[in-house]
């Protein structure tokens, strides 16, 4: 946490006493905990007045079949509990913390030109969610999506990513533009002639198993045994359409390929024991290993795969040390894997994919052999018997080596699933985050402003949106958020990768009063904490003034978000 400090500056004149210390005083807070998110990078105008509002999603995203042991999606059980509604304030309580501050930001050069004069009110740039929007970039991970009107494109792409002994060195990277292909609906409705035609043949040939009781072990003494999948039973509803059309684009549509992929699946999954494998405790020592935390723009769940866990000797030997290990590290993937299933929404129009995040920093790398076996392993259950099931794949710290086996194996992937893949290099891992997920969501190891339950900070929820802004190299960046009416201001902000000088300090709108040193400025590096938080209390007029200088010859990314508590009147 910051080092702060209150200090008072001189006023220009002395006739007027300084207000009293105690009428201005500042607390720290912590990190905000991780939720949903509401807002994408504000105007890059120079100076730009922000009005916070939600921000509609992008496009959906498509989904692939199911990748390596890397990409396996999941969703913790207690994601339900991220959904929660939460209490909405009184319209009036609403309307009355919108009137307590405005926000205007500002940049300057370090080195300032020649003084020009100040903008008006007229020329203050409102920031609807419209225009924060209009502002946010385009997906340019290496492996970017065009637009979807846009035709294929194959363009490679020479992309330098840092070795680990720091060498640069450059690497073809995969195609930058691949077609796009948009998720597919699961609508009838939206469905073409020949799908529909496939659906109901798949269908026949599901009823006319059930009756014959193929999907039913011969020595079963239980006629009346229901069959399902992810627990929607087939036929009963239109959760098995959603079901049966996912085995259909595993298989192209081809009706007799996919009946016996579902055929196949349900057999496995008697044999694994499936149902019986949920109320199994496995132990959760693999917490770090794989989670789910938050959702992306559209509402995918999000997963993370940590793979650089696995440098912890005493967890690698634990999880993959011989081949019973390995057996119990595969039922807990399979069984993190279902329940997570479990909570996606089988309905036609919900949502059924999971957006994948694999993290390849310190990754054990391609010559552990007890990690290839396991994940070989997953692999062949995962494209038998888990078919679209990911919305997208994002890659991030990817070391080169890496990129380079893609590369050679691109070619033998289809179309489609290459569209799904994204890779990132360690210094676009946040970037590249950002684009499919607000910053609110994404974990503060990963550059965003998202912390553990454990770690949260209450003052903060799902609802609070952040702003991203881009500070230009050499330039000065003030955040002015000017309050209209007494309470208490609470803030958080970063900038990631840091590498800049942070202050913060409120000024009376009185013209002899002090100014107040909140936070007096810093330099904040690599290794600093990634969220700094700060609270005042202001019980006269005035306004907050949060700079960051940014000395370097980068761009950096300002994130930052605050919220108004009024003081309580009976």
């Amino acid at each position: 946490m910051a080092d702060e400090t209150t200090q008072m500056s001189p006023p220009s004149a002395a006739t007027h006493p300084p207000p009293s210390t105690a009428e201005m005083t500042d607390k720290t807070t912590q990190t905000s905990p991780p939720e949903t998110a509401s807002h994408p990078p504000p105007s890059t105008a120079e100076e730009t007045e922000t009005t916070l509002a939600p921000s509609p999603p992008l496009e959906a995203l498509e989904s692939i079949p199911e990748p390596p042991l890397a990409s396996l999606a999941s969703i913790d059980s207690d994601l339900q509990k991220d959904s929660l509604p939460t209490t909405e304030p009184p319209p009036q309580v609403e309307e009355k913390l919108k009137e307590a501050v405005t926000i205007i930001e500002k940049d300057s050069p370090l080195e300032a030109p020649p003084p020009e004069p100040p903008l008006t009110e007229a020329e203050h740039v409102t920031v609807t969610a419209a225009a924060a929007t209009s502002v946010s970039q385009p997906l340019a991970a290496a492996l970017a999506v065009p637009q979807e009107s846009e035709p294929p494109k194959t363009q490679l792409k020479e992309e330098v990513l840092e070795s680990e002994k720091g060498k640069q060195i450059e690497k073809k990277m995969a195609p930058d533009s691949w077609v796009s292909f948009k998720e597919e609906s699961n609508k009838l409705s939206d469905l073409s002639d020949s799908e529909l035609k496939a659906l109901e043949e798949f269908k026949t040939l599901v009823q006319e198993a059930l009756s014959n009781r193929l999907f039913i072990e011969a020595e079963s003494a239980d006629l009346s045994e229901e069959i399902s999948i992810w627990g929607v039973p087939l036929l009963k509803d239109n959760r098995s359409d959603v079901v049966l059309l996912k085995f259909l684009r595993a298989r192209d549509f081809k009706v007799k390929e996919s009946f016996a992929m579902l055929k196949n699946t349900i057999k496995w999954r008697r044999d694994f024991n499936v149902d019986e494998l949920l109320k199994e405790d496995l132990g959760d020592h693999l917490e770090k290993v794989v989670f789910m935390h938050g959702h992306d723009k559209d509402g995918h769940p999000v997963c993370y795969n940590v793979y650089g866990e696995f440098q912890n000797k005493e967890l690698y030997a634990k999880t993959f040390g011989d081949e019973e290990k390995r057996t119990k590290f595969l039922r807990w993937r399979i069984q993190f894997l279902e329940r997570s299933i479990r909570n996606l929404d089988f309905t036609p129009g919900g949502i059924n994919t999971i957006f994948q995040v694999s993290d390849l920093k310190n990754s054990p790398g391609p010559g552990k052999r007890e990690l290839r076996i396991a994940t070989k392993q997953a692999l062949q259950i995962l494209q038998d018997n888990y078919p679209e099931f990911v919305a997208k794949q994002v890659f991030i710290n990817v070391p080169w080596w890496y990129v380079a086996f893609y590369t050679m194996i691109s070619p033998f992937l289809t179309q489609r699933t290459r569209s799904k893949f994204v890779f990132a290099g360690p210094a676009k891992t946040a970037d590249t985050l950002f684009k499919y997920i607000l910053p609110e969501q994404v974990p503060t190891q990963y550059g965003g402003l998202s912390v553990d339950f454990c770690e949260c900070n209450p003052e903060f929820t799902v609802d609070d949106p952040a702003t991203e802004i881009i500070v230009k190299p050499a330039t000065k960046q003030i955040v002015e958020i000017i309050v209209n009416e007494k309470c208490t201001l609470i803030w958080e902000l970063r900038v990631v990768g840091w590498e800049v000088i942070y202050s913060a300090e409120y000024v009376p709108n009185a013209e002899r009063a002090y100014t107040v040193i909140i936070q007096k400025a810093r330099k904040m590096v690599p290794t600093d904490e990634p969220v700094v938080s700060n609270s005042f209390e202001i019980s006269e007029l005035g306004k907050i003034l949060l700079t960051i200088d940014n000395p370097t010859a980068k761009k950096k990314k300002l994130l930052y978000r605050f919220k108004v508590v009024l003081p309580y009147v009976e």
